[in-house]
């Protein structure tokens, strides 16, 4: 029986649903067909098979068809590359797309919303580099805060898990289980909890450790803090960076949360973020297209429908849960400390969510006093010309 489950769940997952919905301007709207996510499918493979169908790339014919499979897309996105792209060698794309069913190795760094290592190398950034999909992240540490100075040199997410490996067994454990500097020192609790994020500061009275092994471990336990802090691989400054610097219209993948989702910013003046619903779900929930990124825990997002309206999914507050994780959901709704931990958390990201908007509101302010600079100088240097044209006639 569980052999004929396994098999039974292996081919459902090998068959990935169309969803119907609407996308583009007022004046160019058209019916499409996203591809929907279940099982755990291939996200990276799919996020890049919807931008290609929304920027109407690729079409999944017949229209009337209600499933696909990888071959099936494979063989569109293949002659894609070949159509448009014949002057360069797709070799390395097209062999990598098998290995974006299973998952892609993508490394993001810290300080750059476009910037992955390795970047432009190897064959997980080909596919989207040749098929003109730019990839995004929104993992980013603030410039003003501590941490910053420590994380410019670690830089990305490889080097990060690294430093921290290294620096445990130079502990000999002790990182990972919290007691770095040892027990029975004197004055080290107090001292160490001083520092940023907690870490012992140059006075701590450990002599156990060299005096780079001591850097070493200092850095590592702030950027232990920071990855604890962004178990959603998406900050405040990640978010308010993307929504300033994306171009109006621009369909994006995101990567958060170890997925990678398509990201679009509309034309006009919404300024907001959007992110594709294609869990599969939500496949017979017509009123839910789009997520709006509000907050960095999807907690305060809200679902909008083709025309970007806020909808009410039919299935209510549990829609997409299974009966354990509804369930689940709620007998966790009574429990005390899960309370708190929400409230504090929410208190948490109410500020962080305020400078968010501020900062958004600033960087619309100054785009608006710039265009208004700009159209002041025009106007002055539009007179000034008519004024040496009229020297220039002679009577």
């Amino acid at each position: 029986m569980t052999e004929r489950a396994d098999t039974f769940h292996a081919s459902r997952a090998d068959v990935w649903y169309l969803k119907e919905i609407a996308f583009g301007s007022t004046e160019t709207k058209r019916r499409l067909k996203i591809i929907t996510q279940n099982f755990n499918g291939p996200c990276s493979f799919i996020a890049i098979c919807n931008i290609l169908i929304l920027r109407g790339q690729i079409e999944v014919l017949p229209y009337e068809r209600g499933t696909v499979s990888y071959e099936f897309l494979s063989q569109l996105v293949g002659e894609y590359l070949l159509m448009s792209c014949p002057d360069i060698d797709v070799s390395a794309a097209l062999s990598i797309m098998p290995s974006t069913t299973k998952g892609l190795d993508l490394n993001p760094v810290f300080t750059g919303a476009t910037s992955f290592r390795p970047a432009g190398e190897g064959g997980e950034l080909k596919l989207f580099e040749q098929a003109g999909i730019e990839l995004v992240h929104g993992w980013l540490v603030d410039p003003d805060s501590e941490e910053y100075r420590v994380l410019r040199h670690v830089r990305d997410y490889d080097t990060a898990v690294t430093l921290i490996a290294d620096a445990d067994h130079i502990t000999r454990g002790r990182l990972l289980s919290g007691d770095v500097w040892g027990e029975g020192e004197a004055g080290s609790s107090s001292q160490a909890g001083s520092g940023p994020s907690g870490y012992a500061g140059p006075s701590s009275p450990s002599d156990n450790y060299s005096e780079k092994d001591r850097e070493k471990i200092e850095h590592a336990l702030v950027t232990q803090a920071f990855l604890d802090s962004t178990k959603s691989q998406l900050t405040y400054h990640g978010l308010f960076q993307l929504a300033s610097t994306l171009q109006p219209g621009s369909l994006v993948a995101l990567f958060r949360n170890s997925h990678l989702s398509v990201l679009h910013k509309r034309d006009g003046e919404d300024s907001s973020l959007y992110s594709l619903v294609t869990d599969h779900v939500f496949l017979q929930e017509p009123s839910v297209v789009w997520e709006r990124l509000e907050d960095v825990d999807g907690v305060g997002s809200t679902f909008v429908d083709s025309e970007f309206v806020r909808s009410m999914p039919v299935g209510g507050d549990f829609a997409g849960h299974t009966a354990e994780s509804a369930l689940h959901a709620l007998e966790m709704e009574g429990n005390p400390d899960v309370i708190l931990a929400r409230q504090l958390q929410a208190e948490e990201d109410a500020r962080s969510h305020e400078i968010y908007k501020q900062r958004q509101q600033r960087q619309e302010i100054r785009q608006k006093e710039e265009e208004e600079r700009k159209r002041k100088n025009e106007d002055s240097a539009s007179r000034k010309s008519k004024k040496m044209k009229d020297k220039c006639i002679i009577m």
